[in-house]
């Protein structure tokens, strides 16, 4: 599995390793982005947040990939949000290592994982194409998961 020693850190300050987020009997969605990036916030967050309310199946896992020296404040994480809330749990890597392990090829960026820790399928980007991919991935394993 990924670099077990990277640690993700929640919008609560507590700490994560991405192993202990994986669940079982799910397939697992990771999602790679940055608060920064306008295609994250605009169209990959909602997005997310809609596969995880369509899909039972799915476990969502959200990470904001850092690339700036300094770490993002809980305050800019929820900034893009209306309500200065997310709906769904978000981490933060501070040093994008596992960005770099699964290879990512820009954010938003997203990892679907069954629960034995495989990767399935590995997606870039939010636009319709990538959405479709994104869904069909999903639902050639729902019945796997359900």
């Amino acid at each position: 599995m990924a670099n077990q020693k990277v640690q993700l850190i929640d919008l609560k300050g507590n700490k994560h390793f991405l192993v202990e987020l994986i669940q079982e009997k799910k397939l697992n969605l990771i999602l790679f982005y940055n608060t920064n990036c306008l295609g994250c916030t605009g169209r990959a967050i909602p997005l997310a947040y809609q596969l995880q309310q369509n899909y039972p199946i799915v476990n969502l896992i959200v990470i904001h990939s850092n690339f700036k020296r300094e770490p993002l404040s809980r305050d800019e994480v929820l900034s893009v949000f209306t309500n200065q809330e997310s709906p769904m749990e978000i981490y933060a890597e501070d040093q994008h290592e596992l960005y770099d392990y699964f290879r990512c090829e820009g954010t938003p960026h997203w990892i679907l994982m069954n629960d034995q820790k495989e990767i399935l399928h590995s997606f870039f980007g939010s636009q319709e194409g990538s959405q479709m991919k994104l869904s069909y991935a999903i639902e050639e394993f729902q019945e796997q998961f359900s």
